[in-house]
């Protein structure tokens, strides 16, 4: 059974390479998210959704949002997911999210 995520350029159509080169360049014009560990930067794509993101050795993940490079969330208590601006109140507040933190 192949492995449901692939950092493998070999496996990405010429959708999923578009927007892996779209967020190489916004990491070069923007940097990295403020909260996003520069260690091990990968770009990975996941087969079943195809969702092209950023990852590293913390496993956060990066993704664009608009023209915008952001990280993505995850709330593994309740399962939610998505942008910080995407997230209910509680996830927010159990991430750290919540008043002036990113």
């Amino acid at each position: 059974m192949p492995e449901i995520t692939t950092t493998d350029l070999a496996d990405f159509g010429w959708r999923e390479l578009k927007v892996a080169a779209e967020l190489l360049t916004a990491l070069i014009d923007q940097g990295a998210p403020d909260d996003f560990e520069s260690e091990r930067i990968l770009i990975m794509m996941n087969r079943n959704s195809g969702y092209v993101f950023l990852t590293n050795s913390e496993f956060q993940v990066a993704m664009m949002n608009g023209g915008c490079l952001e990280t993505w969330y995850t709330d593994f208590e309740d399962g939610s997911e998505g942008f910080k601006e995407g997230l209910p109140e509680l996830s927010l507040q159990r991430l750290g999210l919540t008043g002036g933190e990113s």
